[in-house]
């Protein structure tokens, strides 16, 4: 993971993924292993069965030389919300 950032309905990543794995794979990965995390720590749940954590789905996008401005967007992302929101209020 080379930058991350959490916000309360949504995660941001940006991760370098050797060509040998899969995206769809790595991110299934991902979601599969924080949602047991999150489960068993923070929701003191050890049963697994039939729980869900992060919906169906993910968006991914290639990063190529504009890397730098993706991990400080990943990084700004809150802020941006932030004043996004108080353009509609």
């Amino acid at each position: 993971m080379l930058e991350g950032h959490a916000m309360s309905d949504h995660v941001h990543l940006c991760l370098k993924i050797p060509p040998k794995y899969s995206v769809s794979n790595t991110v299934g990965f991902l979601k599969g292993k924080s949602a047991v995390q999150i489960h068993r720590d923070l929701l003191q749940e050890r049963r697994m069965t039939g729980l869900r954590f992060w919906p169906v789905g993910y968006w991914v996008s290639t990063v190529g030389r504009d890397e730098a401005q993706v991990r400080r967007d990943i990084r700004e992302q809150e802020n941006w919300d932030k004043n996004q929101g108080k353009l509609f209020e």
